[in-house]
C-alpha cells in the first residue's frame, strides 16, 4: 500500500511546487479586454495583440467607418434634412428634430463626440441614398482597406443585426487609414464642437465622450463605444515624438487604462528608425540606374533598441533590359527597397525609375505651341 501512495504523494508535491514557482509574464499581456492591439500608425507594425483576430461585436467604434465615408463624400458643406428614421433612432442621440436641415459636417462632429445615432443614420441616408445603400458603401470600403473578418449591417454600431462584427485588428486597419484624412483627424481630436440649433435660441453645445483627451496627454483622437451584447470598446490614437499609436480595445471593461497602459508600453520600448529618406538613392552596379532612382517616402519602421542594431536595407532591382534603350520603355517600378530585422524581412517599398521626358515638351513643342498661339489654332486640332 505505501509503495502504491508514495509516487502519488511525490507527484501532488511536484504539482503544487510548480503552481507556487515564480512564473515568466509579459507585462504587455495584462489588459482587461477580451480583444486588444497596440499598431503603430506608419509602418503597420502590430507592437501588441491580445486575440486581436477574433470576430467581436465593435458597438459605436462602427462610426469611425461611417465618419470616413461621409468626410470622403465630399458632401461636408452640403444640408441634410433629418428624416423620421433618423430621430428614431435608439441609444445615444443628439437629438435632432425631423425636418431639421442641419449641415453635414456638423453631424460628423455629433457622430464622433457624442455618438449620435440619429447622426448615425441621418449621415447613412444622405450620403447612401438610403441606410441600406450606405451599409453597401461600408462593406465596400472595408474590402479595400483590408478588413477581412469585418462585416457592418448598420451605420451605428447597434445590436440589431447578428451579421454585425470586425475585430481589434481590423479597427486598427480602419482606423489607421483615417488618420491619414486631415479632416477626420481635426474631429476625432476634437474636445467640443458648437452646432445650430434652429428651434432654440442657444447653439448645441458637444463635449468629446472619449476622455483620453483630457486623461491622457499623448491622446490623439479616437471613438468611444457600448452596447449590452459588445460590452466596452474604444479606440484611440496617440503621438509622442515621431511616434503615432493606435490602441484598440474589445470588451474591456477598464479600458481607459489598457489605452494608457498599452501607450505607454509602445513608447518606451520602441523608437522609430529611419531607415531610408525620400528622394533618390544609390543602389546596384548598374551604371543604369545611376541618378535615376528613387523612393516616394522615408522608410520609417519601429524597433527595440536590440532590432535597431540588426536592421539591414537591401535593394532588389530588375536587370536592365536591351529593349529599355528609350527610357519610355522603363517600367516606372525598377525593384523594390527591402527591410530587414535579424534577417527577416519586415517591410518593401517600391522602387521608382525616374524619366528624363517625364512631362517635358521637345524643342519643336515648344515653338510649336507659341506659333499656334500666336495665329490662333488650338495644338489639338
Amino acid at each position: 500500500m505505501k509503495l502504491i501512495w508514495k509516487p502519488v504523494i511525490y507527484a501532488l508535491i511536484a504539482v503544487l511546487l510548480f503552481m507556487n514557482a515564480p512564473q515568466k509574464v509579459d507585462a504587455s499581456v495584462s489588459v482587461s479586454a477580451k480583444s486588444a492591439i497596440l499598431m503603430e500608425q506608419k509602418s503597420g507594425r502590430v507592437l501588441f495583440e491580445k486575440d486581436a483576430h477574433k470576430v467581436r461585436r465593435i458597438a459605436s467604434i462602427t462610426k469611425i467607418m461611417t465618419a470616413i465615408l461621409a468626410i470622403e463624400s465630399g458632401k461636408m458643406d452640403e444640408e441634410v434634412k433629418v428624416s423620421g428614421r433618423a430621430i428614431k433612432a435608439e441609444g445615444s442621440s443628439v437629438y435632432l428634430k425631423e425636418g431639421e436641415k442641419i449641415k453635414l459636417e456638423h453631424l460628423v462632429y455629433g457622430l464622433m463626440l457624442r455618438s449620435g445615432n440619429d447622426t448615425a443614420v441621418a449621415i447613412a441616408e444622405h450620403v447612401g441614398g438610403s441606410v441600406e445603400g450606405f451599409v453597401y458603401l461600408m462593406n465596400q470600403k472595408a474590402q479595400e482597406i483590408g478588413m477581412t473578418k469585418t462585416h457592418f449591417s448598420n451605420p451605428h454600431g447597434l445590436d440589431d443585426h447578428e451579421q454585425h462584427y470586425s475585430t481589434a485588428y481590423d479597427m486598427a486597419l480602419l482606423t489607421r487609414y483615417t488618420m491619414n484624412n486631415e479632416t477626420y483627424k481635426k474631429i476625432a481630436g476634437s474636445k467640443l464642437h458648437r452646432a445650430p440649433n434652429p428651434t432654440e435660441k442657444w447653439d448645441r453645445v458637444w463635449k468629446n465622450k472619449n476622455r483620453l483627451l483630457n486623461k491622457y496627454q499623448y491622446c490623439t483622437g479616437g471613438k468611444t463605444g457600448y452596447t449590452k451584447r459588445a460590452k466596452r470598446t474604444l479606440v484611440t490614437t496617440a503621438t509622442k515624438g515621431d511616434m503615432d499609436l493606435i490602441a484598440v480595445t474589445l470588451n474591456g471593461p477598464d479600458d481607459w487604462n489598457d489605452h494608457i497602459f498599452m501607450f505607454e508600453n509602445g513608447f518606451k520600448k520602441y523608437d522609430m528608425a529611419e531607415i531610408a529618406e525620400e528622394g533618390k538613392i544609390s543602389a546596384g552596379k548598374s551604371s543604369f540606374y545611376k541618378n535615376k532612382i528613387y523612393i516616394n517616402h522615408p522608410i520609417q519602421y519601429p524597433v527595440t533598441s536590440k532590432e535597431s542594431k540588426k536592421i539591414k536595407l537591401e535593394y532588389k532591382l530588375l536587370k536592365p533590359k536591351e529593349e529599355w534603350d528609350d527610357e519610355e520603355d522603363v517600367p516606372s517600378v525598377v525593384g523594390n527597397a527591402v527591410v530587414y530585422i535579424d534577417g527577416r524581412e519586415i517591410e518593401k517599398v517600391p522602387v521608382y525609375f525616374e524619366k528624363s521626358s517625364e512631362d517635358k515638351k521637345s524643342l519643336f513643342e515648344f515653338f510649336d505651341n507659341i506659333f499656334t498661339s500666336m495665329i490662333g489654332i488650338k495644338s489639338d486640332g
